[in-house]
Parts: C-alpha cells; structure tokens; sequence
C-alpha cells in the first residue's frame, strides 16, 4: 500500500512539473467563440458538467389467468409475470486546463426484478446496485487528429445502497495509474492501468488486492439525433492480502446502448449489458445478461 501511494505521488509530482513547463498557447477560432471562464480565455480552463445519463430501464411481462393454461405447449400462456425496473444516475464534472484534464463523476443505478408465480407469493431480487464516485487526472503528452495520450491517475471509492441478507453492503476503496487515449470525437477514454483495492466490505476481514485494469468508453454519432455508445472494463487480480472466497479473481463489464433522440435532452433506444466474474472460491464463471429498453436525459452546460 505504501508503495502504491509514493508511486501515485510522484506521477502526480511528474504531471505537475510538465504543465508548469509546457503550456500551450495557441488558439483557433472555435476556442476563441467559447464562454471564457472566470475571465480566463478557454486555452487556460474550461469547466463542463456532463449529464451522461438521467435514465430509466424498464421492462414489463403481464400473464392473465395462467392458472388456467398450466398445461398449455404456448408457453406465452403460462409463463411467470415479472417486472424489471432499473434507475441510472450518470454525470460528470470536468476541468480542463492547458494540457490538464481533471474529471470528477458519480454513477448510481438500482434495480430490481418482481416475479409473480402463479399460485405463488410474489418474489424480489435486486439485480443492481451500484454507487460509484470516481476523480481522474489525465495529462496530455501528445495529440494526433484529435485523439490524446498521456498518463492517468484515478481514485475512486465504490459502494451500494442496501445491505443484502446474504451479504453485506460493497465497500471498495480502488486507485489506478497508468496510460490513456482520451477526448477523441469517438474515443471518450481508452486506458490500462495498474489498479489496487482496499476492501473493507466484511467487518474485521479488510484484504486489499492489486491487479491490472483496461477500460474503455465509446461514442459514435450514426447520424443526426441517432448516438451509439459502449462503456465497460476488464479487471484482472494478481495478489491479495488475505484468502476471501468471494473475492474476485476476474471481473469483466460491458453495456452497449443505442439512444435516439425524442425531443429536446430527451433519448430513448435499446440496450445490452453483460457482466462476467469469476470468484476465487467458485468453480465456474457466474454472469448477468440485461436486454431492455432506456428512457434518458442527457445534456451538458458550461460553467
């Protein structure tokens, strides 16, 4: 732990001394129309909240009188109702200065499936939860055709809304430094890190855990009021502080969604999400696969 942090400290310290040392100054006319920041012009800073996604998911299966086709081949018939309703807060905050770029984002998403049985009670099971407050500098060493690489320094804590009764609420404290492509017009963020956890979701067994990370966010405008867009990760652990079977030993994310625009902020369109892991006390792989439809706002303002 101590190792990892005089390592963050002096990449903060390396990227310090290159904006001090290398600023640029040159402006085209697009920077010059921009809305200047505190009396600054828009190469020195910029600040911009983005509203990724203010979204809803839903999904709804109604079956009437199943108890009366039980024995019926249409399985449409007798088939189980069932619910699916999930809520997604997505925003982030960035600052650009010079050659800078310090983001700021909070992620939050709860979802929950109800099955109604026939001639059953009713079931629930919570299918997402998920808190994640993230704050990234990246720094820009070289630009070609719009697409910027440079170093990244993350530190992110990541949480959830509810205890379960299985299992107890996700406590994770994660940090990740590394490389990355950013800020393209279609590559958002493209990154490979090293990444270390400390965990303190069981009380009186804290582990803390290293591994390497490589993640990406996409964006592709297909044509007017028409965006597709990827997002997800790739995690892979190498050594831990302590023997937990349900830590994971792989960790892989991915959502895919396609949002056309209604009117005005607002979108609506399909999606996929897929995730895939791998315990150390588990023998096989476990996943999760969500299709469905989203209902957004998403917007941006400069502040």
């Amino acid at each position: 732990m101590k190792k990892l942090i005089l390592f963050l400290f002096v990449c903060f310290l390396s990227v310090s001394a290159y904006a001090g040392t290398d600023v640029d100054t040159n402006t085209d006319a697009d920077e010059k129309e921009a809305i200047p920041l505190f009396g600054m012009s828009d190469t020195e800073s910029k600040l911009q909240l983005s509203v990724r996604r203010i979204g809803l998911d839903w999904s709804k299966t109604q079956v009437g009188n199943a108890g009366e086709y039980q024995d019926s081949p249409v399985s449409a018939l007798n088939a189980t109702s069932q619910d699916y309703i999930k809520s997604v807060f997505d925003t982030i905050l960035e600052f650009t200065k010079n050659k800078f770029k310090w983001d700021n984002s909070l992620f939050m998403e709860y979802g929950r499936t109800t099955l109604k049985p026939y001639n059953e009670p009713a079931t629930t099971d919570e299918n997402a939860d998920k808190i994640l407050y993230s704050s990234d500098v990246s720094y820009e060493c070289w630009e070609f055709s719009g697409l910027k690489f440079g170093p990244i320094v993350r530190a992110a804590y990541e949480t959830q809304f509810i205890d379960r009764e299985e299992s107890p609420r996700q406590n994770i404290i994660r940090s990740n430094a590394g490389i990355s492509l950013f800020d393209h017009d279609i590559v958002k963020s493209l990154y490979l890190t090293g990444v270390h956890e400390y965990d303190f979701t069981y009380a009186h067994q804290q582990n803390s855990k290293s591994g390497a990370e490589f993640g990406w966010r996409l964006e592709y405008l297909l044509r007017e009021g028409v965006k597709f867009s990827a997002d997800g990760y790739y995690r892979e652990y190498f050594s831990y502080s302590r023997y937990i079977t349900t830590d994971l030993e792989r960790d892989f994310s991915a959502v895919l969604r396609l949002d056309t625009n209604i009117f005005g902020s607002f979108t609506m369109g399909p999606y996929v999400q897929y995730r895939l892991a791998k315990a150390r006390g588990a023998e096989h792989y476990g996943s999760n696969l969500i299709m469905g439809v989203s209902f957004n706002y998403i917007t941006q303002f400069l502040l």
